[in-house]
Parts: structure tokens; sequence; C-alpha cells
């Protein structure tokens, strides 16, 4: 329960900083993990991007203040908006009217509540993984440079990976796999330094030089919780990583450690594709 606990610590952080920066650097070092791994453990267990999550607590109670009686422009600056048009969108996008009407009498506000982490034992899940700890390898392959907006990767990496595959490059890469692990690699990385790049990398593993072309990334030793899966993609993979955060990890005695998360690929076929989840992980204390 310790893992969880974190998370709600987190909570706890976010709703008293609501009217201030909240700061993702801070919200990750409260859960012990990266903002690039909390940001996917918050969207895949609540079901939207934890930026959404802040604007719809920030705007819930935004129409609190405004039908006690506080200036529209007030309540702009106390929410962390440049303007108040700015917040007059924003409100108007989640509520349906801008904020000037939400004093009318007899108006109706949507409530965005706080929400809580907690574990549901529901004993109808099966999940096949094994634990590993394997030495540090070598990738070469593409690279798409990512931001630290989930919202923004989840959108860019699936494009990225149907314009590798549609203009052949996939398949350059197969040759150049003479290492373990043997298939297709989608890693996700940088995001655990600051003297990184965030990006993303379609590779193989492998120890021959590298085309001018491609990037390499080097992988360091870890313990990696291993998945398998079957199914058509993306829907297969992404209904596993979130079976992962919301089901195993929180009983599981693991926690992330800080690398990079893998899909390994060992087939080619989209539609049916055969693969593995890893994440990294180390032992709670």
């Amino acid at each position: 329960m310790e893992w969880v606990e974190r998370l709600e610590n987190t909570l706890e952080y976010i709703e008293t900083h609501l009217t201030q920066v909240i700061s993702t650097k801070e919200i990750a070092r409260i859960a012990y993990c990266s903002e690039y791994h909390y940001q996917r453990i918050f969207s895949y267990m609540v079901g939207i991007p934890l930026s959404e999550y802040v604007r719809k607590r920030r705007i819930s109670l935004a129409g609190s203040d405004l039908q006690a009686g506080m200036k529209v422009i007030y309540v702009a600056v106390k929410y962390g908006y440049d303007s108040p048009n700015s917040f007059a969108r924003a409100f108007k996008q989640l509520q349906g009217f801008p904020p000037s009407q939400a004093q009318q009498p007899g108006i109706k506000l949507k409530s965005f509540p706080r929400i809580k982490f907690h574990i549901s034992i529901r004993g109808d899940v099966e999940m096949e993984y094994r634990i590993e700890k394997l030495p540090a390898f070598r990738i070469v392959g593409e690279k798409l440079p990512l931001s630290k907006s989930m919202e923004e990767n989840f959108k860019e990496v699936p494009a990225f990976w149907n314009k590798v595959a549609t203009e052949g490059r996939l398949q350059e890469l197969l040759p150049l796999n003479n290492q373990e692990p043997k298939g297709v690699l989608g890693v996700s990385a940088g995001f655990l330094s600051e003297n990184e790049d965030n990006a993303y990398y379609i590779a193989v593993a492998s120890d021959q030089s590298k085309p001018e072309q491609l990037a390499e990334y080097q992988i360091n030793s870890f313990t990696w919780a291993i998945f398998s899966g079957e199914g058509s993609m993306p829907n297969s993979i992404q209904e596993l990583e979130k079976k992962i955060v919301t089901d195993w990890l929180p009983s599981s005695g693991y926690e992330y450690d800080n690398g990079p998360d893998i899909e390994l690929y060992l087939d080619n076929n989209p539609m049916n594709a055969t693969f593995e989840v890893w994440i990294p992980v180390k032992q709670l204390n």
C-alpha cells in the first residue's frame, strides 16, 4: 500500500497548489518516480491526463468562487490564467457557458471533485509476466523527439510508427538486430535525466556500426518486469500497459525504477502482433 499512499500524497500536493504553479518535478519526487512515469501512471489510472485533471479542478473551484460573488478578473488571476479572456475560454470549454453567467440565479455548474487512488481487488485479471535482471545493451534505430506532455506523445508516437513502416525504414532495421532482445523495440527514453533529450526510438538491439542516418541509445542494466501480450495495434498494447499500472503494479511489491519503458514486438503483423512490455522496476523498501 506504500505505493498507493505516495500517489495519494501527490493528490494532496496538487490540491494545495491549485492557485499556485504546480511542479511535475515535485509531484514525481513525492511519488518516488520520474515525471514521465508519473504522468503515464496518472493517465492510465484516472483515464485523463494530469494536465486535464488540474484544469478541471481549477475550473470547478473557480465556479464556486464566481457564485460566491468574486469578480471574473480576480478569479482568473487566482487560478493562474494570463488574462480574463484565456480564463473565459477554458471556463466555457468545460462548463458550456462563459464565467460571466456563473453568477446568474439558478445556473447549474459542473463539479469536478478530487479523485482518490485505491486498489481494486477483482480477481479476474490474468497477467503473464516474468522478472529478469538483464545487462546493458545498445539500440540503433529511428528517433522521434518528444515533449513532456503525455497528451502530445500519445498522438505523435502512433504516427511515427506509421511513417517508419510505410516508408520501408522498419525493414531496414531488421538486419542490424544481432543481439538480444530479438525483435523490434519501441523505447521511451530521456525523461529521467535533465542531460538527455526526451525521445522515442523504433530500434533494434545491435553492436554493429550505426548507419549515418540512424540514432543510437544505450540502455543500462535494470531489473525488468516483462509482460506478454498479443492482438491488434495499438489498442492491445495500450490495454496491457494500463493493466500493468492499475492491476499489477500497486500490489506487486515493486515500483518503477529510473529507466526507459520498452515495447518489444516479436513479429511484424500489426493486426495480430505478439509483443512484450518491459518496465524497469525495483523492490519497495
